[in-house]
């Protein structure tokens, strides 16, 4: 009977950024792209809301795959997207892109280590990547002022009666569209009673869209965290 064995393997891994990289931006952003998305196409959305009071970081998840068939066209032109997990080996997925997650943090960082006032940190994920961020920011060393939730909802494992100081302590903004085809209203009154029920503080912004993020909405809410309305 075979046996499992485990090692762990060097590999390279790739982030994309705007903004300004000699530390003078006032805000760093991680943005956690959607399953079957790459970073160099997630990012360019917030080239809307770069305007260099923020440095807009967008790591880039380290399983790629191709997005349609192999019968469909020659590997040349099949376009490639990439996922943060899979259910196969999840524990160890989940372990592996913390990691990760908190190494590109802490490489960011070190842009603004000349600063004597550390850059406000605000955490976005989208789709997929809400359940990364949700585990990222419990899990993790990353400790941002500001969470936006857009186009899905934290990890259902995460025990929000005791999430850490992370959850108690950041904003935390879940944004939904009104036509998102990947949730329901069943399923949005369901998290909100999840997540008042824990006591954990957020605010909900519905919004008439679809499975996307809007430029409008994301254009206001950068507006009111750097406000601090």
């Amino acid at each position: 009977m075979s046996r499992e064995h485990r090692i762990e393997t060097r590999r390279s891994a790739r982030y994309y950024a705007l903004g300004p990289d000699d530390g003078s931006a006032s805000e760093l952003w991680f943005v956690i792209h959607g399953y079957g998305q790459l970073a160099a196409q997630f990012i360019r959305v917030f080239e809307a809301i770069d305007d260099g009071t923020r440095r807009i970081v967008a790591p880039e998840a380290l399983n790629r795959f191709y997005l349609v068939a192999a019968d469909s066209a020659p590997a040349a032109d099949r376009p490639v997207g990439a996922t943060w997990m899979t259910r196969e080996d999840r524990e160890h997925e989940i372990e592996d892109y913390i990691a990760y997650l908190d190494r590109v943090a802490s490489k960011a960082l070190e842009g603004f280590a000349a600063q004597s006032v550390p850059p406000r940190m605000v955490v976005l994920g989208f789709s997929q990547g809400t359940a990364t961020v949700g585990r990222w920011i419990t899990r993790g060393t990353i400790r941002p002022a500001h969470v936006i939730i857009w186009g899905g909802f934290l990890p259902p494992e995460l025990d929000l009666s005791s999430p850490g100081e992370t959850l108690r302590t950041s904003s935390l903004h879940v944004l939904i569209g009104e036509r998102d085809r990947f949730t329901s209203a069943d399923r949005v009154v369901e998290e909100d009673q999840r997540l008042r029920s824990s006591g954990v503080p957020y605010e909900l912004i519905r919004y008439p869209g679809g499975h996307g993020i809007s430029r409008e909405r994301l254009i206001e809410l950068a507006r009111s965290l750097a406000s601090g309305a």
